[in-house]
């Protein structure tokens, strides 16, 4: 069985240190989770820039927000195992409702 693609959505902005610590750090992790990352760029739109001009970076993980500034490489891994087994979780409870 193969597990559905996490969206892993990062805010971001130019000249971001931190953004770049997080995209380096997705980029590790990327070949042992089932991941789609997105990166956003907040200045291209005034309204994300608006929301996020004081948080960047900012990673949601399906729809959630997961972290932002900073995030230690293990923390995260804790948070896409999380992901995976709540789906393995739910998947089973659903299939035994049918």
């Amino acid at each position: 069985m193969i597990a559905e693609r996490i969206v892993a959505e990062l805010y971001t902005a130019k000249e971001c240190s931190l953004c770049q610590e997080m995209k380096s750090m997705l980029g590790r992790v990327r070949g042992e989770y089932p991941l789609t990352i997105r990166e956003i760029d907040i200045e291209s739109d005034p309204l994300l820039q608006a929301r996020f001009a004081h948080e960047v970076p900012v990673l949601y993980l399906d729809g959630r927000k997961a972290f932002k500034y900073r995030a230690k490489e293990a923390a995260l891994r804790r948070k896409l195992m999380l992901l995976l087994w709540r789906r393995r979780l739910f998947g089973a409870v659903m299939k035994e409702a049918e």
